[in-house]
């Protein structure tokens, strides 16, 4: 059994965020990239499923779309412990040339299971997963919450309104996961980062994937209005503001 855990490189969330070109460009200057929050948690459930499968999970290999410069990325979750890594050498210009670009990898070279983030922390747009089992023609199961091998098949956890729901689903798939996939993500030990200077990134050339949307503007968020401090004992005033200014009753 294989596994397949696409990444993203995306901005440390500290990250000062701005604009060049007339707003149409993200400014990357002095930019600290790292590995998508949600795709490092999902690194971690591969990698304990694999630990804890004794040899039924012969690897565990990671994937992303993108430029060299995405590079220490992918060395970082190879330091983690990924075994392998691919590099589809693109500069996606949506979600959907990056679903199509890694299902065309994947076309040549299956896994049993395909786990993706449940969206970047960037672009947030949570489509990939779902497109990539669109490309696949496999099942995918979204807001995965837990994600175990029972008896040699993979068993389900996700969240629903109200509750939760326990599924089964045939091999391969595609499992799009959620915040609760790992309680922590992995820490590269020194052994780690030592061997993943060894390990090699197999580097892939993209099929023309022609992108969907395109980005028109990016509009900074409105700066936040100052505090107001209301008398305890003037709850009407409260009222007043709720109703009027905040508009949120």
């Amino acid at each position: 059994m294989k596994i397949l855990v696409c990444i993203s490189n995306v901005p440390d969330t500290t990250t000062k965020v701005k604009f060049v070109d007339n707003n149409t460009r993200f400014d990357s200057t002095g930019v600290q990239w790292v590995i998508n929050p949600w795709d490092e948690l999902a690194l971690t459930r591969a990698l304990e499923l694999k630990d804890a499968s004794a040899g039924v999970i012969q690897s565990v290999t990671v994937a992303h779309v993108g430029t060299a410069a995405a590079e220490p990325t992918i060395r970082k979750a190879l330091a983690i412990g990924a075994d392998e890594a691919i590099r589809v050498n693109a500069d996606p210009a949506d979600a959907y040339t990056v679903a199509g670009c890694l299902a065309e990898v994947l076309k040549n070279d299956p896994f049993d299971i395909i786990i993706c983030g449940i969206e970047s922390s960037d672009h947030n747009g949570s489509a990939v997963g779902g497109m990539l089992a669109e490309f696949l023609n496999y099942p995918s199961v979204s807001a995965v919450s837990h994600l175990n091998i029972e008896n040699g098949q993979p068993v389900i956890i996700r969240e629903i309104d109200g509750g939760k729901e326990s599924l089964s689903v045939s091999m391969p798939f595609v499992a799009i996961v959620q915040k609760g996939i790992a309680k922590e993500p992995r820490i590269a030990s020194m052994r780690g980062i030592m061997t993943a200077r060894t390990k090699q990134i197999k580097v892939v050339e993209p099929q023309a994937v022609k992108a969907l949307t395109r980005v028109v503007e990016y509009e900074m968020p409105q700066k936040r209005g100052s505090c107001k401090f209301i008398d305890p004992e003037n709850p009407k005033q409260l009222i007043e503001l709720l109703q009027n200014e905040a508009k949120v009753i």
